[in-house]
């Protein structure tokens, strides 16, 4: 029987990459998206004609009763990749408490959602892999960015303290930590401003969504096994 991976917000960048990779990898793959219901279904269009297995998700993750009934549609789950997020920019005094609730809602509370409901049929197998999405800033906070940086660096802390409690229950949980990626979330810098990034990164380059999903493919692996409670940097050397 093919394994199964639930991957949130799979319609675009990180996302599609994931759902294409893990395919490919011989996963039955749930595409959830929230909005994008065009994209997310060419992500399903795309898997299929390939000959793989995917099934069309919508849930809006900060909502529970959504998520929940997410998973009981699309059955077994064998990884969940907690990738849904959201970028938030400017100075914090400028940050409205609407703003701040809303970015920690989508990327933690999304990923907390997500986990408490799977993690029952993980715990009754004794077997499973959660592979959350967090940041280089949340290991290292950026400037203009503290809510995003807050929120990712909440993921890492949320991976540690979970590896621990379901370790003995077989269920790795594990975290990539993605630099600066080419993706629609980074549109919002100018080409200067990435031009600039890509050169303080030691590999001279932007990373890309497949450079993430190939990482997170292998965690979820039997390779990987032994590898829990991590946080595996994806940044081209950026943070050392």
């Amino acid at each position: 029987m093919k394994k199964a991976v639930l991957i949130t917000g799979a319609s675009r960048g990180i996302g599609r990459a994931c759902a294409l990779s893990f395919a490919k990898a011989g996963y039955r793959v749930g595409v959830n998206f929230h909005t994008n219901s065009s994209a997310a279904a060419n992500v399903v269009r795309t898997i299929l004609e390939q000959g793989g297995d995917a099934m069309l998700l919508q849930a809006d993750v900060t909502d529970y009763a959504a998520v929940s009934s997410m998973v009981s549609v699309f059955g077994r789950v064998d990884i969940l990749v907690n990738n849904a997020g959201i970028a938030c920019d400017g100075l914090l005094q400028d940050v409205t408490p609407a703003l701040w609730a809303h970015t920690f809602a989508v990327n933690v509370n999304g990923a907390y959602h997500c986990v408490h409901s799977v993690l029952p049929q993980m715990l009754s197998r004794h077997d499973g892999c959660i592979l959350n999405v967090s940041s280089m800033w949340g290991r290292v906070g950026a400037a203009c960015e503290v809510p995003y940086s807050a929120a990712k660096a909440a993921l890492i802390g949320f991976t540690k303290a979970l590896a621990k409690e379901v370790g003995p229950s077989g269920i790795r949980v594990n975290c990539v930590a993605p630099g600066v990626i080419d993706t629609a979330m980074n549109a919002l810098h100018s080409k200067e401003d990435m031009a600039a990034l890509a050169a303080d990164t030691p590999l001279m380059r932007l990373g890309t969504p497949e450079d993430v999903a190939h990482a997170l493919v292998f965690l979820a692996s039997e390779q990987a096994s032994f590898i829990t409670g991590q946080v595996l940097g994806i940044d081209g050397g950026f943070v050392m």
